[in-house]
């Protein structure tokens, strides 16, 4: 697995910030996870948007998640599709479901032999790029 320093050190295009999704960005930066949530049905979601999912209130806040999840599915990249991420590979990536709900599309920090569907994962913030990236990896 590619050390912490090697993963800062990758020249990778970053994620999209916009004024939707700022308070996410600014909250990784300080090692805290967001979820954003609505005020008038109580149902917890990611990526960012302007109305509820479920009920369409524009009625949000972000409340900060636990950090807790769930792997759901993932795949070990062995050929990136951009050269940048050629000196991180074999890489692994997945969908986590955390315990507020939300699925979010991440990095694993666990070696691909120890993957395993449905096993318990912790956030942990990772310099990638330049760029603070919420990052998951075993649960102890």
């Amino acid at each position: 697995m590619i050390s912490a320093a090697d993963l800062a050190a990758l020249d990778v295009p970053g994620p999209t910030v916009s004024a939707l999704s700022a308070p996410f960005w600014e909250a990784a930066d300080s090692g805290r996870l967001l979820v954003q949530h609505c005020k008038a049905c109580d149902y917890a979601f990611l990526y960012p948007r302007r109305i509820c999912p479920r009920c369409w209130s524009d009625d949000l806040n972000w409340r900060e998640a636990a950090g807790r999840a769930i792997l759901k599915t993932c795949s070990t990249i062995f050929k990136p599709g951009h050269p940048g991420w050629q000196p991180a590979a074999p890489y692994s990536i997945g969908i986590v479901a955390l315990e507020e709900g939300p699925t979010l599309l991440t990095h694993l920090r666990v070696d691909p032999e120890n993957l395993a569907a449905d096993m318990q994962l912790r956030v942990v913030f990772m310099n990638i790029g330049g760029r603070t990236l919420p990052c998951f990896e075993s649960a102890p």
